[in-house]
């Protein structure tokens, strides 16, 4: 990855303009974007039904409950960050209720470099979050791999009565000689043999 740099999406969830106002100018474009503020839960449920975000913000209480219901449902979609900022008398509270569902919680007021360095960890946060969303989707990929072959070799044993390593060798050479996956060789076998 190197110096790349990456630009994460933001949701703001306050019932205050002003909260609202003050993050977006802490959430440069060029860092930060798209950036989206709405007013309540509702609409921070609906807005989370449409499209997916880096980061959730969540400015409690809000107009339609605490925020914390929201904060850990986030956290439970596993693809956003979600910072749950608590008036300093509720954080003992919030904290114990939402750490374990893997929710950042900040008391407020919150300095400019508090701010900044809690961005950095829900970035450094995401990062490692990505990481594991691919290691995920190559796992799924090879396990969907060893379903195909293992189907067309059935297919080659029960059509073509070849034993189990015949049948074997046969998709890997196939793949070997074409320079092809053997994914792509065990599809072609399928779908030959299952018209």
């Amino acid at each position: 990855m190197g110096l790349e740099i990456r630009v994460y999406s933001v949701l703001l969830v306050s019932s205050s303009d002003s909260f609202a106002e003050t993050m977006r100018s802490m959430l440069p474009a060029n860092r930060y974007e798209p950036v989206h503020a709405v007013r309540s839960i509702s609409a921070a449920n609906r807005m989370l039904a449409e499209q997916t975000f880096d980061f959730v913000i969540i400015n409690a209480p809000l107009l339609d409950g605490s925020g914390l219901r929201l904060s850990v449902d986030v956290a439970a979609e596993k693809n956003s960050i979600p910072l749950l900022l608590v008036k300093n008398e509720d954080y003992p509270e919030f904290f114990e209720r939402s750490v374990v569902h893997g929710v950042y919680v900040l008391a407020k007021p919150l300095s400019r470099a508090t701010t900044a360095v809690a961005l950095a960890w829900m970035a450094a946060s995401r990062e490692r979050l990505r990481l594991s969303e691919k290691k995920v989707t190559s796992f799924e990929d090879k396990m969907k791999e060893i379903r195909q072959v293992n189907r067309a070799k059935w297919l080659l044993i029960s059509e073509l009565n070849m034993s189990e390593p015949e049948a074997h060798r046969y998709i890997e050479k196939q793949a070997m000689d074409r320079c092809v996956p053997r994914l792509q060789i065990a599809d072609e076998i399928i779908r030959m043999y299952s018209s």
